[in-house]
């Protein structure tokens, strides 16, 4: 079991996204960290996963870059031997070009390395899910992200922490009006729809499964916009 004195290993899978990312640099800052086991779909370097130079990073050489194929994750379980999982994949129906397509990702992959990961003995789950999920929602995106987090709870974990954030706020490649429309006028939403910064959701995960205690926790998005 991680204790303050046993640095944990910890599994992230999202690591190229904009929480993922965020999460990679501030998990490989902690002292309470031996080693990152980033899964990714192709091969990457450091400075391409880190999106800056690793010398510029404390703690980059506990990074371990492991590429998989999504499709097989079972091939690697030996990956999947760590104390904590940090789970923040995600898409989007557009990106995915299908509902089908975008609940693989976001609902199978996802519960196949939670269930990996716990067979293997990882005790805490940390994962990166939406505001508003629900699994009887009407809205397809809430209902999977919803599901998700059921499935989760039901896998038995020592410790979980979700986070439920509303719009985020990063350093995208891509435009999507519908957030810029959303940041634009934020200061007129009440605190629990207002966007928060990706840094934030990671530090709001990372705090509360570092500190590990029994059972399950929500951090809303006035938690998650509380942080740093």
């Amino acid at each position: 079991m991680t204790s303050t004195s046993t640095p944990a290993r910890v599994l992230l899978a999202g690591a190229t996204g904009l929480v993922g990312q965020q999460a990679l640099r501030q998990l490989l800052a902690r002292a309470d960290v031996a080693e990152v086991r980033a899964l990714v779909r192709r091969e990457m370097t450091p400075a391409e996963l880190l999106g800056i130079e690793p010398e510029q990073l404390e703690g980059s050489g506990k990074l371990r870059i492991c590429r998989v194929d999504f499709n097989r994750l079972e091939a690697h379980v030996h990956w999947f031997d760590v104390d904590w999982v940090f789970c923040a994949l995600g898409t989007t129906i557009r990106q995915a070009g299908s509902q089908a397509a975008f609940r693989q990702v976001d609902f199978d992959y996802a519960l196949q390395i939670a269930q990996l990961a716990k067979a293997e003995g990882a005790r805490r789950f940390l994962l990166v899910s939406a505001l508003g999920a629900k699994a009887r929602s009407s809205v397809f995106y809430n209902r999977v992200k919803g599901e998700l987090e059921e499935a989760i709870k039901a896998i038995g974990f020592e410790h979980v922490s979700v986070a439920q954030p509303s719009l985020l706020v990063g350093d995208r490649t891509e435009v999507r009006l519908g957030e810029r429309i959303g940041l634009k006028f934020s200061f007129l939403v009440p605190a629990r729809y207002k966007p928060v910064r990706v840094e934030q959701v990671a530090a709001g995960l990372i705090a509360s499964g570092s500190l590990g205690k029994p059972g399950w926790y929500v951090l809303d998005n006035i938690i998650l916009r509380s942080m740093l």
